[in-house]
């Protein structure tokens, strides 16, 4: 919502720094709005009118120093110019406060607000009155908020401003929000009061927890009765991951809390706060010393390491069921004879799939459907049984907003798939935001948190995932010898106790593949066209079409179409290796019907967008809601997918799922394929149906009756066109 005064606040500093030009920015859309431009602004202003030659977005050392150098404070006395209290008084404004008129006056309002604002940081003992020291002014001029927001907690808030006011005279402690949110700075806050508590000098002390900080608690264990700073900073530690006890005294009801706490991290339950307790309320790793009875790692289970695990009251092996790569550590991929190892001396094996996703880019909802039908693939080879719970891995320090655009859209494509075309279960590794709320979410059932990495984002200021079942904790080496094997320690929960039991397994021979673009897109492109051309289908137009209606209303060729298909390629090959069928039989259908799409079926979509009828064909296979319930549900009735049983009531859920998600649209081609097959009295497609039965399911798509067996003469053509293809790629 926009601000006047932030408008105007904008406003000065185009028209005092040329349009931004004299700072090293662009101008400023003057929208009222504030946000980091604005601030960044404002920093720089402030910079430039110090006489710091050398602008930047960050308030860093050089200014703070400078404020304190120059002015030691900065209120009617010491303020140097109009222009300066002019962007003091705009960056009040920015923070919600009353800065005046923004007319260059230190005035009382101005004033007022500087105390309110003193008061909300927690400060307002150490700096009473009106004026604005340099820490302040640095907490000034930031997003940072202090008061509470977007739902924060009061007690948390409490906490935020109790450390400011304490620690804010120390050297390297910094005004940190007071929202009422946990956060990274919340965090490193903790630890440096921490420190400072435990005798450290400035300069000594520096947020991290270290072996100095680490020996310091050990002698001090707070229990029942214990009062006066040690207290608060446990009762503070405690609240901060979201434990419900009041902040002060360490009472009876803190022990309970403590003993619950203790109890879900799976620590010895003595309801005092010991140093493992202290640990694990402070960094994500907690006490790594710890026993751990679950692992995981990139070595091959051999006996001698299988008996050096076991002895070592290892109990749990995390173990990778895939890895793309030939060349780089060769053991990471379940090797060969393993799982019977493990299974052999008493260990059981939870499986993770991990290909790159290292970066918000990897992940997307297409890529996680591709990732789940390749990781139900390769389970299935190694013999997981039903049941067993999937690690999909997030290995990389996820923003939250990542997390929003990319890692949740991947785990909704990951779940689906794993649900409708398994009796597998989701987990997810990663850092414990990303863990929460894939979980939140509903797309995970178990959570294999990385919490070895203290420093990610994801991990500083947020607590164990409620529904952790494996917590990694440090890299250390068991056995020796033979037997020796480095590993990833991870303390056990007991919501996922693996499989200790496996399948035969094996690969199907003879499946689809990716098809080899490189090799064949052109050639296989010029065939498809020249086949279509052969029986009246050219490049453009046609089929109802005029030049108009092709212009306005999107026709799309016989190129275009092929693109689509080939963009999709990932989803037919999985399909087809799920289903163990010839992917051209799904292929073919979907290539033709986006080439025949015409101005009658843009006409049918639109009526049923627009309420005018319930049911049409649609989206890229051109199929009806009505048709796929049917399919669907036969597939299920089968045993083939899972689900829920689809009715007529859910025409226009399906209906819309179909012209929106072509996903959706491939995938209920080709349960259509297998329930074709059951139309028709055949035995179900599989990787040697014939090329008669192949006709028939193909023509049995567009129904029964003259039509349809046209359709068929001229789909087994173009099946066979790209079965071709599909087969030099099988065969490379």
């Amino acid at each position: 919502m926009a601000d006047e005064m932030v408008r105007l606040a904008q406003r000065f500093i185009n028209t005092t720094y040329g349009n931004g030009a004299t700072l090293g920015i662009s101008k400023l859309d003057e929208n009222g709005q504030t946000g980091w431009t604005v601030m960044y602004a404002l920093t720089r202003a402030l910079q430039y009118e110090m006489g710091i030659t050398a602008l930047s977005d960050s308030f860093g050392p050089t200014t703070l120093g400078t404020i304190a150098s120059k002015y030691g404070k900065l209120d009617e006395t010491t303020i140097p110019s109009a222009n300066f209290c002019r962007i003091i008084q705009s960056a009040l404004y920015c923070k919600g406060y009353d800065g005046g008129e923004i007319d260059g006056t230190y005035n009382s309002r101005v004033k007022a607000a500087v105390e309110k604002l003193n008061a909300n940081m927690g400060v307002g003992a150490t700096y009473p009155g009106s004026s604005l020291w340099p820490k302040v002014v640095k907490g000034l001029f930031n997003m940072d908020a202090y008061v509470t927001v977007s739902n924060g907690s009061d007690a948390i808030r409490s906490i935020q401003q109790w450390l400011n006011g304490r620690y804010i005279l120390r050297k390297d402690f910094y005004i940190i929000p007071c929202d009422g949110h946990h956060s990274r700075d919340v965090a490193k806050s903790m630890l440096f009061a921490i420190q400072y508590e435990l005798g450290m000098a400035d300069g000594v002390a520096n947020g991290v927890f270290g072996p100095g900080t680490q020996s310091g608690l050990k002698s001090h264990t707070v229990s029942v009765g214990t009062t006066g700073v040690w207290a608060r900073l446990f009762t503070a530690a405690m609240i901060l991951n979201k434990r419900s006890v009041p902040f002060g005294d360490f009472t009876a009801t803190v022990q309970a809390g403590v003993e619950s706490f203790q109890s879900f991290v799976k620590l010895p339950v003595t309801g005092t706060g010991n140093f493992s307790t202290w640990a694990s309320l402070l960094v994500s790793y907690g006490d790594q010393s710890r026993p751990g009875t679950a692992c995981d790692g990139v070595t091959m289970i051999t006996p001698p390491r299988a008996q050096a695990l076991k002895d070592a009251g290892y109990k749990y092996i995390g173990r990778y069921l895939f890895n793309p790569s030939t060349t780089s550590l060769p053991e990471k991929q379940i090797q060969p004879g393993e799982l019977a190892t493990i299974k052999e001396y008493g260990l059981r094996c939870f499986p993770i799939f991990q290909t790159w996703s290292r970066s918000a880019d990897y992940f997307s909802y297409n890529q996680g459907t591709s990732d789940a039908f390749k990781a139900i693939e390769w389970a299935e080879f190694h013999g997981f049984k039903p049941g067993s719970i999937i690690y999909f891995a997030v290995d990389y320090d996820a923003m939250d907003g990542e997390v929003s655009q990319y890692i949740i859209p991947h785990f909704r494509g990951v779940m689906r798939t794993i649900g409708e075309n398994s009796s597998y279960g989701v987990g997810v590794y990663g850092p414990r935001n990303v863990c929460q709320r894939v979980a939140d979410a509903g797309y995970s059932a178990t959570s294999f948190v990385s919490d070895m990495s203290s420093g990610f984002s994801g991990n500083l200021g947020y607590p164990m995932p409620t529904n952790w079942a494996f917590d990694q904790i440090a890299t250390i080496t068991v056995g020796s010898g033979s037997g020796a094997i480095e590993i990833d320690k991870n303390i056990a929960s007991g919501r996922d106790t693996g499989q200790g039991d496996f399948n035969a397994g094996g690969y199907a021979e003879g499946l689809d593949v990716d098809l080899d673009k490189d090799a064949y897109r052109n050639a296989m492109l010029a065939d498809v066209r020249s086949y279509l051309d052969s029986i009246g289908v050219p490049e453009t137009g046609g089929d109802g079409w005029t030049d108009d209606d092709w212009a306005t209303l999107g026709g799309i060729s016989t190129t275009k179409a092929f693109d689509l298909v080939l963009s999709a390629d990932w989803l037919f090959t999985s399909l087809a290796r799920q289903l163990k069928l010839r992917k051209a039989l799904i292929q073919a259908p979907v290539l033709w019907e986006l080439r025949k799409m015409n101005p009658l079926d843009v006409a049918a979509d639109e009526a049923v967008k627009n309420g005018f009828d319930d049911d049409c064909s649609t989206g890229w296979g051109q199929i009806f809601a009505w048709v796929t319930i049917d399919a669907r549900n036969y597939c299920m009735q089968q045993g083939i997918i899972n689900g829920t049983p689809l009715t007529s009531s859910d025409i226009p859920v399906v209906w819309e799922n179909l012209h929106e998600d072509p996903t959706y649209n491939i995938r209920s081609v080709a349960y259509l394929t297998v329930y074709n097959a059951h139309q028709i009295g055949a035995p179900r497609p599989s990787l040697t149906t014939s090329q008669a039965q192949s006709q028939a399911l193909l023509a049995r798509y567009n129904g029964t009756g003259p039509d349809a067996e046209k359709y068929g003469r001229e789909l087994i053509g173009l099946y066979n066109v790209l079965e071709n293809y599909n087969q030099l790629s099988r065969n490379n």
